[in-house]
């Protein structure tokens, strides 16, 4: 059965395709490489450069390698952007999603995976985020998101594909170096691009009613969230009535305080005092994934704690900024 993966040569993607094929999963990629890297891939595995607005290139790929099942995670994920450009998010992330799946069903895809996000959820005021805990986004990011699981369910049911929506939580480290995040969107690489340039790493926020003061968020390794995706689609090849929506997280949570002095404590990079900055708008001073309904779905918890993602984090960052 050969799967097909979106942005399969972006950070997340790339792991997935890796872990697949480790897995014994035949893959073909498709990725119009914005922000994908062709040479993340390894070297047997097909890419076809496009986008997912490209209903008849989909159609071509699923026909010419006998697709089965499709893995979306390609899409524009940056929150402010969403917020400045809705717009464009809505045309890539919900008319990419439903283009995908517009082939997925004309070509007889009986299996597909969705990479969702815990911007779904928005601001819960919960000590735990379970699957039934209320979705509120609060950004146009999120929202793409939320209807994107609508959109998947819906199809799934009416043409008879078996589906699941994943909702990562806070994604980090790498595999391996060269895998690595080369964004700096994200607590990570955003510290360590601050500490390697001689600045003091910012802390959006200290007054949130967490027991320091800072935002407590649930980091989940790379890596994880790829085996998660192995998991998932080897259920739905398995239960073709499959339906499921659910969180990758490890279900325990890091203050932004207490991630910073671990990454200050990894880089070396520890004579510099963090600076205090005023709040984001829209940061919720706690989320935590419940991990416990794809323990029971999948049979699957995440394997690497936070220290393992921060090492293989600033391993890739070396790699990417030598010197």
């Amino acid at each position: 059965m050969t799967w097909m993966i979106t942005g399969g040569a972006g950070y997340i993607g790339s792991h997935v395709v890796r872990a697949m094929t480790a897995g014994g999963l035949p893959v073909v990629v498709v990725d119009d490489l914005s922000t994908g890297e062709a040479d993340r891939l390894p070297a047997d595995v097909p890419l076809v450069r496009g986008s997912t607005l490209d209903g008849p290139l989909l159609e071509r790929v699923l026909r010419e390698h006998d697709v089965e099942g499709v893995v979306h995670i390609a899409a524009k994920k940056q929150v402010g952007e969403s917020v400045e450009r809705p717009l464009w998010y809505y045309a890539q992330n919900v008319e990419g999603l439903r283009t995908v799946l517009e082939a997925s069903a004309a070509c007889g895809v009986r299996s597909f995976v969705f990479s969702s996000s815990a911007a779904v959820y928005g601001m819960p005021d919960v000590d735990l985020v379970t699957e039934t805990t209320p979705c509120e986004p609060i950004n146009p990011y999120g929202e793409t998101k939320l209807a994107g699981e609508w959109l998947v369910s819906a199809v799934g049911r009416a043409h008879g594909m078996a589906t699941a929506s994943l909702r990562y939580f806070n994604v980090a480290g790498a595999a391996a170096p060269e895998l690595s995040d080369p964004g700096v969107f994200n607590i990570v690489p955003m510290v360590f691009d601050r500490l390697t340039r001689g600045l003091a790493p910012l802390i959006f926020g200290a007054d949130y009613p967490t027991p320091d003061g800072t935002c407590i968020r649930d980091y989940v390794h790379v890596a994880d969230i790829a085996s998660a995706h192995v998991a998932a689609a080897r259920r739905l090849a398995d239960d073709r009535q499959a339906d499921l929506v659910l969180n990758i997280g490890r279900g325990e949570g890091v203050s932004v305080a207490e991630m910073v002095t671990m990454l200050q404590q990894v880089s070396g990079h520890t004579g510099i005092a963090p600076e205090v900055v005023a709040r984001r708008p829209g940061d919720p001073a706690r989320v935590i994934a419940s991990a416990e309904l794809i323990d029971k779905e999948l049979g699957w918890s995440a394997a690497y704690d936070v220290r393992e993602m921060v090492t293989s984090a600033w391993a890739g960052w070396q790699l990417r900024h030598p010197g």
